[in-house]
């Protein structure tokens, strides 16, 4: 079953204990059927349409996922101390990561966000790049914090020299690889010697990689930085369950790193950010052999797909290794966004300063055959 954070509905179930139990249905699907919104239990309904603009996995969390979800609903007037202690077990024997080496977050975004606040003053800022995921930019941008955002290049690839570079005065240093919009990746060699660079030219200067898209990428010269993130104090690497695993609405991600750097950053988090449900979910996800495998392969599939689209008519889509391809459509992405909308197919915003290219994210297939339709029909194609 096609499954979506989006349509998780709650209906009482009979009995004494009165449980909630979630009502899951296809994002992709036509049919109205099954629709709990449709007879007025639900004042609010999703929007309608194709929603191709947030990067989020249309499949939704594993079945198993949506299980453990159910098997704990009864734990939901409770705070969630065990399921996070179960949490932090499961994630740690997944990833090979000592559990004290773990940060946890309502989302990645909360672990960006901190990093923000815990490692960039005044006098220490914030290098990242133009464009890419803006969270730290604009949380640095609401303290005052200085930016340096660095441009990518032709290829819309990152400009790691001019990146690490920028770094000798720098606090925390942001490196989204694979780059979300663009969807590039670096590869091992390209990301160590940049961070060798950093850690050598900036005495304080904190790396922090985002890796939100590690299980899309099919790339043999990219590797995780995981490992060093365990040994060096000055290293980061954030994760996410919003993608692959389908639980953006769920809210989850963690951060890999040494206790001390950790230590620094926990302050700023949220107390019980994790909810009840997440991490039932996230450790079924995980224990649940090959579904991370199986939701890249639909993903690939998906994006291949779209591309041969693009490039059949006549269109530059930029190397991708992560579920959206980012195109340059040759005019002003608003128009076109603004023109899908009208057709019932959400597209990514604009992303300064690359502002004629479109972010298309991947939907299931069906989405994908319908979209490229609307798209053919706005572009002329």
């Amino acid at each position: 079953m096609e499954v979506t954070r989006r349509s998780f509905l709650w209906s009482l179930g009979a009995g004494s204990a009165a449980l909630a139990v979630p009502l899951v249905t296809a994002r992709g699907r036509e049919a109205s059927s099954g629709e709990p919104w449709l007879d007025g239990r639900s004042p609010l309904p999703p929007p309608e349409g194709i929603r191709i603009d947030s990067n989020e996995n249309p499949y939704g969390p594993a079945p198993q996922a949506l299980q453990a979800m159910r098997d704990v609903f009864g734990e939901s007037p409770r705070y969630p101390d065990w399921t996070n202690r179960q949490l932090r077990e499961t994630v740690a024997s997944f990833f090979k990561v000592p559990p004290d080496h773990l940060m946890f977050g309502s989302g990645s975004g909360e672990v960006l966000k901190v990093s923000v606040e815990a490692f960039t003053s005044t006098r220490r800022g914030l290098v990242t790049a133009a464009p890419t995921f803006e969270l730290p930019t604009n949380r640095a941008n609401a303290l005052g914090i200085p930016v340096r955002a660095v441009p990518v290049d032709a290829a819309l690839m990152l400009d790691l020299e001019r990146m690490a570079a920028s770094a000798r005065s720098a606090g925390l240093v942001f490196v989204c690889n694979p780059n979300n919009p663009t969807g590039t990746v670096h590869g091992a060699d390209a990301m160590r010697r940049t961070i060798e660079r950093i850690l050598r030219d900036s005495r304080d200067a904190v790396i922090l990689v985002d890796e939100a898209y590690h299980e899309f990428v099919s790339d043999p010269g990219y590797q995780s930085f995981l490992p060093l993130a365990l040994e060096e104090p000055r290293v980061i690497v954030s994760r996410t369950f919003s993608k692959v695993y389908g639980m953006a609405g769920l809210r989850l991600g963690f951060a890999v790193g040494t206790p001390a750097t950790l230590e620094k950053m926990s302050p700023h988090l949220i107390n019980n950010g994790v909810s009840v449900l997440a991490g039932p979910a996230a450790w079924a996800s995980l224990e649940t052999p090959g579904h991370a495998e199986r939701e890249a392969a639909k993903n690939a599939q998906a994006r291949a797909f779209t591309r041969g689209f693009f490039e059949r008519a006549g269109y530059k889509v930029a190397p991708s290794e992560a579920n959206f391809l980012m195109v340059d459509v040759r005019r002003d992405v608003v128009e076109v966004r603004d023109a899908c909308r009208k057709k019932g197919v959400m597209v990514g915003r604009p992303f300064p300063p690359l502002t004629t290219h479109l972010r298309v994210s991947m939907g299931t297939m069906e989405e994908m055959r319908r979209a490229t339709q609307v798209l053919g029909e706005v572009l002329g194609a």
